[in-house]
């Protein structure tokens, strides 16, 4: 497999098998642990952290609400959705990191696969507040999850303060050997 084949199959998985494919990337990076509990991802057994994964892709926003007169027009406008690094404030896209449960865990990684580029991102769970924008409140009645988006206008925050590292899919294929 080479980095384009990578990036391309990154883009087509399944939500689940995504997330599976961003743990292995941080547990290789920072030399973890996969955990034993359901509750967070990833185990630190020298600090004894635990960590939390929480990843996605960036996309131009869909063009088309699908309906039954455009289907098929707008599943063909979901073909070239992706955005380059690069191109980050050039395009509407938003990326929901969902279900945090800041009381399961100590430290969170989280980032976003854009098409040439893997941004990472670490936060301690005690910082996960106001200032990234979170919402303690994701569903009707939930307690102790919320989430908090990047996007086009919360992004430079999360670059300015929380940047851990960034890949291209070339040195994501070599931690990933």
């Amino acid at each position: 497999m080479d980095s384009l084949e990578l990036q391309k199959a990154v883009f087509g998985l399944h939500t689940r098998r995504f997330g599976t494919v961003a743990e292995i990337m941080i547990k290789k990076i920072i030399k973890s642990d996969t955990s034993t509990k359901l509750n967070y991802d990833l185990f630190e057994t020298s600090s004894s952290s635990r960590i939390e994964c929480k990843f996605s892709r960036v996309q131009k926003k869909a063009e088309l609400k699908i309906t039954e007169n455009n289907i098929f027009q707008a599943i063909q406008c979901e073909a070239n959705r992706d955005i380059q690094y690069h191109q980050w404030q050039d395009y509407d896209w938003d990326c929901n990191i969902q279900q945090v449960k800041k009381e399961e865990f100590d430290i969170l990684f989280y980032g976003v696969f854009f098409k040439d580029m893997v941004l990472i991102f670490k936060v301690d769970s005690r910082n996960i507040g106001k200032d990234m924008k979170y919402s303690n409140k994701q569903h009707r009645g939930n307690t102790g999850e919320g989430q908090f988006h990047l996007n086009r206008a919360t992004f430079k925050y999360h670059l300015d303060y929380h940047l851990f590292k960034t890949l291209t899919y070339g040195e994501l294929l070599e931690w990933l050997k």
